[in-house]
């Protein structure tokens, strides 16, 4: 609000002339600060704040010692990062030349993190957990199926037997970036049950050197 302060004056000058009043002009400032700091509280009361995203990750404890050898992984895939973005991969158990069990050498494949590369090969060897997450989602558009109930069946779907388990090994050239990527992808593709952090076996590694040579 602005106020006009009237000087006093009023008397008469030299020559019985009268002076004219001075005027000064002073704005308060109050009001603008008030609603300054309305506009500023309404602002930090309404505004969305960037959550931190998380995601779940599965990292192996060491075993005692003594314990037994780990079960054979049956319906899993390992993959091997290494230099370059390179990914090396096998699907089951690895086997060695010259296995007890008598079964064929593990060999290697290679893919790489392209829509026709990584992304692929997860959509199709989850195919089963992928399949029950569109039917699940169909009942949701069809409003049969409540929302909180879709994500606890999801979450049951990517944690059954029938859907892959994913073992992600790096070798001491990976980078933390190719890492990411993976743990990105195995997201996007529906991959619940994900294991990162497992060291590398003696043989898995002399296979990789042997392909990246």
């Amino acid at each position: 609000m602005a106020e006009i302060a009237e000087d006093g004056g009023g008397g008469h000058g030299k020559g019985g002339k009268k002076r004219a009043k001075k005027q000064s002009t002073r704005i308060d400032m109050t009001p603008m600060v008030d609603l300054a700091f309305l506009l500023l509280t309404f602002f930090v009361l309404t505004s969305t704040f960037s959550k931190p995203k998380s995601m779940e990750l599965s990292l192996p404890a060491d075993p005692p010692p003594g314990s037994p050898p780990p079960p054979e992984v049956k319906n899993g895939v390992t993959f091997l990062l290494t230099k370059d973005d390179r990914i090396f991969y096998y699907v089951g158990q690895f086997y060695t030349a010259g296995n007890e069990k008598g079964m064929p050498p593990t060999e290697l494949k290679e893919t790489n993190f392209g829509p026709d590369g990584l992304h692929k090969l997860l959509m199709e060897q989850n195919k089963w957990a992928n399949d029950e997450i569109k039917k699940l989602e169909a009942q949701v558009k069809s409003k049969t199926l409540a929302d909180t109930t879709f994500k606890r069946l999801a979450m049951e779907a990517t944690a059954d037997k029938n859907a892959i388990t994913v073992l992600v090994k790096t070798d001491d050239q990976a980078t933390y970036k190719n890492a990411i990527d993976m743990l990105d992808e195995l997201k996007i593709c529906n991959v619940g049950k994900r294991v990162l952090g497992v060291e590398m076996m003696a043989s898995e590694y002399t296979l990789l050197q042997e392909k990246i040579k």
